[in-house]
């Protein structure tokens, strides 16, 4: 039996054949071929209308699977659909069809495929949040060469039968169609633990495992185990393991859907919510019973235009997300643009370096007025609604701007304003910062990867970009102490996790363990979240979160938790 190790970032013990990935599309020849062999009809305007075509036509394809999407699938392709059309992108390859050109003239393939890896190098320079944005400038490249070649897009491969689905990496537009039905399993060979594939395999409920070296190798049909919590690939496995995902697949179908109160063995109640992005993910989790909304992403409502939405627009969007949850809290993030997220109307894309630049709350920076039209539509979709509505900003930094965001909320008519963590600034000063506002929540995400300066996309750091790391979790507590500091003799100012933390039953625990009031997942997380939590007192938690905070490091600390909760491997989790 041959192992491949990784990072496993979703549970589940699977046997199945491997399916790989189309290798990337075919490299166009360099050279434009001589001139006796071109058509007469064949200029640089009619290759020039071939690429704005081309593109067009890819642009269209994605956002047409866009339509029939929900939740980050629909973000995820409504952003790529953006990046095909791409002005710079379709008129650096343009530029190469002249003869004046450096090298001489180009075919579109080449012009197109050229003009892409100049994109694409560019955003990889600026780094942080831009560079993820690589990913998908060389997928929609490939997208167009093959349009302009009248070949099928690169996408999952066609099966009968169920299968494991391997890869160097996953597109994001690849992943957010994914069909579970045929789709078992995801392993990477690149990616990590929160690239879009990490993510969307969580919201998809499939096992999944990212950063483990070779997989993208292995042969197709080969039959092979993949065990997500362990993040280990078996090929040929034996009997023992053949047995072992033979008993996950009983033991996942025993795990109770989630009841809608969530309550530890003590009695303890942790509210467990749901992280939607549109009306449609908000029924979905109110079905699966999530006790309101942790997140809700307001960035559908502005993603794949060139300018803002009305106010009017804006409060059919949140009206529809609210209407899912009468009586109950829905946690609105304000527009978390910028870095990975552009608009055209909001944020700057020349920015140096737009991880550490301006995106979410700052844009009220540079753009004043879009912030408070945003609020003053979640004020008038509250109104028409019986939620309890509460917003908060994202990259929040300090106490200022903290009370800053606070005025503009009570100016609208909003009475429940919050920030969101993800700055280590905000959680090291949390004490002084939750004085301004009324809550806070945790994004786990961008917390671990300015924590630990990692690229959350890049394999080679998926082990610093874990948020198990000691560091992180000092972080929360830092933030649980700090509301607990500045709710002292006055109104409780309660810490939630938002981000894709929450989703990992073990590390619920530990977040509990730190303080953390609520826990914000995708809507297929509750069930299993809620069955571990049931099975530990808050003092249990409390001695587990110690115990990961004293830990060496993000593999230490989650074998530690791991030990004392037996209820995993019940469950195969």
């Amino acid at each position: 039996m041959q192992t491949f190790s990784g990072v496993g970032v979703a549970p589940g013990r699977v046997l199945g054949p491997v399916r790989q990935m189309p290798k990337p599309v075919r490299e166009p020849a360099a050279q434009l071929p001589g001139a006796v062999n071109i058509p007469a009809d064949v200029t640089v305007e009619s290759q020039g209308q071939r690429i704005k075509d081309a593109a067009k036509a890819v642009q269209a394809e994605l956002r047409a699977r866009a339509a029939t999407a929900s939740g980050e699938g629909k973000e995820v392709l409504e952003a790529t659909a953006l990046m095909a059309a791409d002005p710079m992108l379709v008129k650096s390859a343009i530029k190469l069809l002249s003869p004046d050109a450096p090298g001489g003239a180009r075919t579109a393939e080449r012009a197109i495929w050229e003009a892409g890896a100049t994109v694409a190098d560019s955003l990889k320079a600026l780094g942080g949040y831009m560079a993820e944005r690589v990913a998908d400038v060389l997928d929609v490249r490939a997208r167009i060469v093959s349009e302009l070649r009248g070949l099928p897009a690169p996408g999952i491969p066609a099966s009968d039968v169920p299968f494991i689905l391997a890869a160097e990496d996953l597109a994001p537009a690849d992943t957010a169609t994914l069909d579970p039905a045929k789709v078992i399993a995801l392993i990477t060979s690149s990616g990590g633990p929160q690239s879009h594939t990490a993510i969307l395999a969580r919201a998809l409920g499939l096992p999944a495992i990212v950063a483990a070296p070779g997989v993208d190798e292995i042969g197709d049909g080969t039959e092979i185990y993949v065990d997500g919590a362990a993040g280990t690939i078996t090929v040929d496995p034996g009997e023992e393991l053949r047995l072992a995902a033979k008993v996950w697949a009983t033991q996942a179908c025993t795990v109770a859907a989630f009841s809608g109160s969530n309550v530890m063995a003590d009695g303890f109640r942790v509210p467990l919510l749901a992280n939607v992005g549109t009306g449609a993910d908000a029924v979905k989790a109110a079905d699966a019973g999530a006790e309101g909304v942790g997140l809700l992403r307001t960035e559908f409502c502005f993603l794949d235009r060139d300018d803002e939405p009305t106010v009017e627009e804006q409060i059919a969007a949140y009206g529809a997300v609210f209407a899912a949850f009468p009586g109950k809290k829905v946690v609105v993030r304000t527009l978390d643009a910028g870095a990975d997220k552009p608009l055209p109307f909001l944020t700057n894309a020349d920015e140096p370096n737009p991880a550490l630049g301006v995106r979410g709350y700052r844009t009220d920076l540079t753009s004043p007025g879009v912030l408070e039209r945003q609020l003053e539509a979640i004020a008038a979709a509250e109104a028409a609604n019986q939620a309890e509505v509460w917003v908060m900003a994202p990259m929040i930094s300090t106490a200022e701007e903290a009370a800053h965001f606070a005025s503009l909320c009570a100016a609208a008519g909003l009475k429940v304003p919050g920030v969101m963590v993800e700055v280590p600034s905000a959680a090291l000063t949390a004490a002084t910062v939750l004085r301004e506002v009324s809550f806070a929540s945790l994004g786990t995400n961008d917390l671990t990867q300015y924590a630990m300066a990692a690229d959350r996309q890049l394999g080679p750091l998926a082990t610093l970009n874990d948020p198990w790391q000691p560091a992180v979790l000092q972080l929360v507590k830092l933030t649980a102490d700090g509301a607990a500091a500045a709710s002292a003799g006055g109104t409780a100012r309660p810490v939630g996790v938002c981000g894709e933390a929450a989703a990992d039953p073990a590390l619920a625990v530990v977040l509990v363990g730190l303080g953390v009031a609520t826990l914000s997942m995708s809507a297929r997380a509750l069930a299993a979240v809620s069955a571990v939590l049931a099975t530990v007192t808050v003092a249990q938690a409390q001695k587990l979160a110690t115990a990961a905070l004293a830990a060496p490091s993000a593999s230490v600390a989650r074998q530690a938790v791991r030990a004392q909760l037996p209820i995993l491997d019940e469950l195969g989790l």
